[in-house]
């Protein structure tokens, strides 16, 4: 994505937080009652993982950003493969973990679960640092892509991240659907 095309998307994500505005009205999870557990429903309705997959063992901090992360998409009235490239994403950034300021080792102005930059209009460093905030904003990015439902994780992902490592979001997709598939429905 051409910088000034990642401008105006974190522009206007910048603006709809600023303004209190949501892109569509907050609903439940709306999806029919299905007889599949939910981890199968997620993984059917996915594509299958690219590469080699990565795993982490989760401790309770991380569990619990997982399920604001769920929560938050949950409220963005997203479906459950939102939530799984989100936790990819979150993986991937800062292995779930909401991290402040690294001094020498951090990346530029980065803070929180999705290495967000208030330099680039994600918010202040104190709403990047909020699992909630920090979920949402990637989320109303992800919103914006055309065709995100359809796209590998990686390139979703990539394409509201603009990271240096574009490919390294897809080795955490079975991790991501596995937790998705554990927790949306607790």
């Amino acid at each position: 994505m051409n910088t000034i095309m990642r401008k105006s998307v974190l522009s206007v994500a910048g603006l709809a937080f600023a303004g209190g505005v949501f892109a569509g009205p907050i609903a439940a999870h709306a999806n029919p009652v299905d007889a599949k557990p939910a981890a199968a429903a997620v993984q059917s309705a996915a594509p299958k993982p690219q590469g080699e997959q990565s795993h982490i063992s989760l401790n309770d901090e991380q569990t619990a950003n997982v399920k604001a992360i769920i929560a938050a998409t949950k409220k963005a009235g997203l479906p459950e493969r939102a939530a799984v490239i989100s936790i990819a994403t979150s993986l991937q950034e800062s292995k779930l973990e909401n991290l402040g300021h690294l001094g020498d080792m951090n990346d530029h102005d980065s803070l929180g679960l999705f290495q967000q930059r208030p330099s680039s209009g994600w918010g202040t460093p104190e709403q990047i640092t909020d699992p909630a905030y920090s979920a949402t904003a990637f989320l109303k990015g992800l919103k914006q892509v055309d065709g995100w439902q359809d796209m590998p994780l990686t390139d979703a992902a990539q394409t509201v991240q603009v990271s240096a490592y574009p490919d390294a979001y897809a080795q955490w997709e079975q991790q991501a659907t596995d937790l998705v598939g554990q927790y949306w429905n607790s």
